[in-house]
């Protein structure tokens, strides 16, 4: 039986209000908490004009900036980083719902820093699985917004967070999870029955390792994700379920789940032969139906959809869950205004 406990803090969910359907809604805490990032952060030696800046920012996060005030910060990156948080401050504002902000993002391809967007994905994670206690899924959606390094053991593939990695001085904690008190650690277990308690406590380590190997709890909860994500963005009902190899039907439409997926389902589209090297990269294959056939454009309903997971030559993989939202023939997109 699961059990539902608190998890992620570090993404600042609790900052974060809901609207009457669900939906997060930007506040001031919320905003505020970019500035206790270190880029942003003003050092000893930081002019006035950064010091004001973000003095007046800590009192109003929401107050227009003008960019000459920008402008008069002396040092060149930390003018950049401004400039930037600004602007993502602005975006998420601008509409009703931080969904409905990624989903923007997404649609017109707008450009902010990977980090931001990863944080943005996390954040709206966290509230769409805020009902889980299976901690399989949520090991598999940490997939969405953290890179992945897959060892091969035997005859199963793992999946380890990227920043997991012990080399001293690689990786910095976030500002938020030095806030809070939450220490890093290169103690990686493989999440069981066995060590499934332990990821409530530990979940903003992102230090426990999952099994993707097809058929097994590990890529099973990723096609879970796979389905709630799609619901709680779009509000379309989907099953998501693993294949060992693709069965004897057309590959009518596909979706990448990473860029190296995407290279893969290309080559297998244009009836390329795969060689060992790309069938080696090629980690998970997932058949998606839409329970309403009436989401789908009509040219492919009925048709198989398939969806491709695939690290690249050095293991690591990058899964792109904008690719889900960009990607499937669905018929009614504006679940999110």
């Amino acid at each position: 039986m699961s059990i539902w406990r608190d998890f992620w803090l570090s993404c600042g969910h609790h900052l974060l209000d809901r609207d009457a359907t669900g939906k997060l809604l930007v506040t001031d805490e919320f905003l505020k908490a970019y500035l206790a990032r270190p880029e942003l952060m003003p050092p000893a030696e930081a002019c006035s004009a950064e010091r004001g800046l973000h003095s007046a920012l800590l009192r109003d996060p929401r107050q227009p900036i003008a960019a000459s005030r920008v402008a008069a910060i002396a040092d060149a990156d930390t003018r950049e980083n401004w400039q930037t948080i600004i602007a993502w401050r602005d975006h998420l504002v601008r509409y009703c719902s931080l969904e409905a902000a990624y989903l923007e993002i997404v649609r017109r391809d707008i450009k902010f820093p990977h980090i931001l967007i990863c944080q943005l994905v996390q954040a709206i994670l966290r509230n769409a699985l805020d009902d889980c206690g299976d901690v399989f899924m949520l090991r598999a959606a940490e997939m969405f917004f953290r890179p992945q390094r897959l060892l091969l053991q035997e005859a199963s593939i793992v999946a380890v967070d990227e920043e997991t990695d012990p080399s001293p001085g690689l990786h910095s904690p976030s500002p938020l999870a030095t806030l809070l008190g939450l220490s890093p650690t290169a103690e990686v277990d493989l999440l069981s029955d066995s060590t499934a308690e332990s990821y409530w406590e530990r979940s903003d380590r992102f230090d426990m390792a999952l099994d993707l190997t097809t058929g097994r709890r590990g890529s099973i909860a990723l096609g879970d994700v796979v389905a709630r994500w799609l619901s709680h963005l779009l509000a379309i009902d989907v099953v998501v379920e693993p294949l060992p190899e693709l069965q004897n039907a057309p590959f009518s439409w596909y979706v990448g789940l990473s860029a190296d997926a995407t290279r893969v389902g290309d080559a297998i589209w244009n009836g390329d032969d795969l060689d060992d090297g790309a069938r080696a990269q090629l980690v998970s294959l997932f058949r998606l139906t839409f329970r309403d056939p009436a989401d789908v454009i009509e040219n492919v309903r009925g048709e198989p959809l398939y969806l491709l997971l695939a690290m690249n030559s050095e293991g690591m993989l990058r899964l792109k869950p904008q690719n889900l939202i960009a990607g499937l023939p669905i018929r009614q997109v504006e679940a999110v205004n």
